[in-house]
């Protein structure tokens, strides 16, 4: 019986540890992405919005 309960005991260690390395890897994911995000929103400002010129109707960054 207290073979049992040893085999119970590992068993539930390493489901423990399987879901805490599986809890490290999405973490890491989403942090990745959330970093991604941030890079592209500063990406996208150092683009120039393009601005009508009144006098002759063409587009010009501004």
């Amino acid at each position: 019986m207290p073979i049992v309960a040893i085999a119970a005991a590992l068993g539930g260690l390493a489901v423990v540890r399987w879901a805490y390395r599986a809890a490290l890897k999405v973490n890491r994911e989403l942090e990745e992405a959330r970093m991604a995000r941030v890079a592209e929103a500063a990406r996208s400002r150092d683009i120039p919005t393009l601005r009508r010129d009144p006098t002759t109707g063409a587009y010009r960054p501004g």
